[in-house]
């Protein structure tokens, strides 16, 4: 990754949790990334009509996108995927290649270019994902080098959030300036809750957004030890990085 970035936008399109009223909420995860001139969908949401609403209140048109990342294979992250396809397929998506090959031929159908990923693969110029993570359930993350060191998105973080921020640290040998999306640790003890805050913070994260399944008490803990610098991410919240200051 370069040192010169442009700005970057983040905008939580698909969550459960709320952040503006006029939206819809769903369970399942998307943000749109945009950079570098550049409009890139991690994850879809999950279901189509939802995500579509979403994104027409928020003046996004899907014929935008350029580039798709799906994390990984659950319903709630690749369900509005279709909806996205029928209006817009002259574009790359990104998958793991773990994924079913029934999944992959729908896909394809749609004429979408599709690339297979199991290793750490640069999309754009300071964009990137994690590769294929985890054993039980692949998973990847993608990566944005920011003037403000890294960001971190997350589906679900099923192989972990500590080990995908250690991972993230490992191939970009940057700093993370911010982790946002699903954590994947509803129901949680707050005894292991503190240590995951506690690597976050040896880790050197310096912003955290949990949102879709991290769980509510994730984020009152979250809040409590990282105050200013925890964002209550929800569908609707918009983060730019770079020319402007992170908005909450």
């Amino acid at each position: 990754m370069e040192s010169s970035q442009a700005k970057v936008t983040l905008i939580t399109v698909y969550d459960n949790y709320e952040h503006d009223p006029e939206l819809k909420t769903g369970w399942g995860f998307s943000c749109l990334v945009k950079v570098g001139g550049k409009n890139i969908l991690f994850d879809t949401g999950g279901e189509s009509s939802t995500l579509l609403f979403n994104m027409q209140k928020l003046g996004i048109d899907p014929k935008t996108i350029n580039t798709i990342v799906l994390s990984h294979i659950h319903g709630d992250h690749t369900g509005g995927l279709s909806g996205i396809l029928e209006i817009n397929s002259n574009l790359d998506v990104y998958l793991l290649k773990s994924f079913p090959g029934d999944f992959k031929n729908t896909v394809k159908s749609y004429k979408a270019n599709v690339i297979e990923v199991s290793d750490p693969i640069k999309i754009y110029e300071n964009v990137s994902t994690t590769g294929e993570l985890g054993t039980w359930i692949g998973e990847q993350a993608l990566l944005v080098k920011t003037d403000k060191d890294l960001v971190v998105i997350t589906g679900c973080a099923h192989p972990g959030i500590v080990e995908i921020l250690r991972e993230a640290k490992k191939i970009t040998n940057e700093e993370i300036y911010l982790v946002l999306g699903g954590f994947h640790l509803g129901g949680t003890g707050d005894s292991k809750l503190r240590d995951i805050i506690k690597s976050f913070r040896e880790l050197g994260v310096k912003k955290a957004a949990p949102c879709h399944c991290s769980g509510d008490r994730t984020r009152e803990l979250f809040k409590e030890e990282y105050g200013e610098d925890f964002i209550a991410n929800g569908v609707g919240m918009v983060i730019e990085i770079g020319a402007r200051a992170v908005k909450k």
